[in-house]
């Protein structure tokens, strides 16, 4: 079990507060607000003991760092605005999940998948991204 810290808390409640999974650096920009002299290294160093405890996710996706997200959500998907490069968790059923354990022309199975759809956030469709 590992121990919470206040910059522990702090970087968990940006993580569970944020609209979807964030960066190191968004991150310590979120944290920051709750500890004022939270320096990177805290982050990077809390997020990967927090990873190996099983609390937070590592989501990777394609051309982009690694993000972070609190664990036990489920199964979900993600969207990435082309504009603004935010990163947002959907909360809609998952189209292709009924393709899992199904074998594919040349014998390929599918054991699992991971989906991000792109497009424009509501803010950036709208011109209100700042």
């Amino acid at each position: 079990m590992t121990r919470t810290t206040a910059q522990r808390r702090a970087i968990l409640d940006a993580l569970t507060e944020a609209a979807g999974p964030l960066t190191p650096r968004e991150v310590h920009d979120a944290a920051k607000r709750e500890r004022p002299n939270l320096g990177m290294a805290t982050v990077y160093r809390n997020l990967a003991r927090l990873e190996r405890a099983g609390d937070v996710i590592a989501v990777h996706l394609p051309d982009d760092a690694t993000r972070y997200e609190p664990a036990g959500r489920g199964h979900h998907h993600h969207f990435r605005c082309r504009a603004c490069g935010g990163v947002f968790e959907l909360a809609a059923d998952c189209p292709v999940q009924v393709l899992e354990g199904v074998t594919l022309p040349g014998g390929y199975t599918v054991e699992d998948h991971a989906l991000t759809l792109y497009g424009l956030c509501p803010d950036c469709r709208t011109g209100d991204a700042s």
